[in-house]
């Protein structure tokens, strides 16, 4: 008789006919067979643990930075070093350190720049935060999106809290989500409280719900312009800087500045003040990208988060006309 059956998947062909019984004899074929299902429930019992250690790593969620420490001393180091300390299976990852010191506005603008982009359950950790140490809350923001926010309450989350939508809001308790023997320490939370709780919550050995007491569904907010048309003159104001290449950013959407009716290659006048100093006032071409401009020549163009910018050809326009962002400096466009 011949019979065919499959281990692991692999079909194999067992003939039973009366020349070949010869090989195994009946107990032989049964220690045989036992020894292979033993075998293989070994396999599947191995894979089921790879399976559910894999799906507790996937569990885990990004832990993204952001400070204004730099990175010419251990500051940043010293944080990972907690999270990674917390649990070593963590990724990790950053928006900036290189924030302007005690920058607040500066803090909530990059926040909001990067958080939409990552997935729901991402824990971001923002520590600028010039009012270390004093009566300030530190609070983790849960938005609307599903995102948690673990920060001072000094006005950095102004912007997530708007364009994410606030869940809820709790406040951090440091008698449980502090790091071991760093109460005498009290100008380092970054390390000793954020990070150490943004760890825990992002690996899943604590739930929001563990972070501490709720509070009201708000944050500290910073007061800035709100762009607008009015009389055909969009007003915004200069939340960043394109750092890097000298580009003067604005808070102006791509559907408020379509309402002027410009098309590409149309020129509108720009007025850029400070406190209401004038610093630039002059008709500048609108176009797709620098290449529609000759070199050193001014434009204005759509940014990669889809905001009117402007900037020159190959140049710094924030150095040579000295504008600086902040929500005190303006900026006006019409025909």
């Amino acid at each position: 008789m011949d019979s065919a059956t499959s281990f692991f998947g692999i079909g194999i062909d067992l003939d039973f006919s009366s020349h070949n019984v010869q090989l195994y004899n009946g107990n032989k074929l049964k220690k045989l067979y036992k020894s292979m299902f033993k075998l293989k429930n070994i396999i599947i019992r191995v894979g089921l643990l790879a399976l559910f250690f894999s799906s507790s790593l996937l569990a885990q969620h990004a832990l993204v930075f952001q400070t204004d420490f730099g990175l010419e001393e251990p500051a940043v180091a010293s944080m990972k070093g907690v999270a990674f300390s917390v649990s070593p299976e963590l990724n990790m990852f950053d928006i900036t350190h290189e924030i302007p010191r005690f920058n607040i506005w500066e803090a909530a603008y990059r926040l909001d720049q990067a958080a939409s982009y990552w997935p729901k359950g991402t824990v971001f950790v923002n520590v600028v935060d010039p009012g270390v140490g004093t009566n300030r809350k530190s609070v983790v923001l849960k938005t609307k999106s599903g995102h948690f926010f673990v920060s001072p309450d000094n006005g950095s989350l102004t912007l997530v809290a708007e364009s994410l939508g606030i869940g809820e809001v709790r406040e951090i308790n440091e008698k449980v989500n502090r790091l071991e023997g760093s109460l005498r320490s009290h100008t380092f939370h970054g390390r000793d409280v954020y990070a150490f709780t943004g760890a825990r919550l992002a690996s899943g050995i604590i739930t929001y719900e563990q972070v501490g007491a709720l509070l009201e569904p708000s944050v500290m907010k910073l007061n800035y312009t709100k762009p607008q048309l009015k009389n055909e003159r969009i007003t915004g104001y200069v939340p960043i800087l394109d750092a890097h290449y000298g580009n003067v950013w604005t808070n102006i959407s791509v559907d408020l500045f379509d309402q002027l009716n410009l098309s590409v290659g149309d020129e509108a006048w720009v007025k850029i003040t400070d406190n209401g100093q004038e610093l630039f006032k002059q008709k500048v071409k609108y176009v797709s990208s620098f290449g529609g401009v000759e070199i050193g020549a001014p434009l204005i163009y759509i940014n990669g988060i889809l905001n009117l910018a402007i900037g020159i050809n190959q140049g710094d326009i924030a150095m040579q006309y000295e504008i600086k962002p902040g929500p005190d400096v303006l900026f006006e466009i019409w025909k």
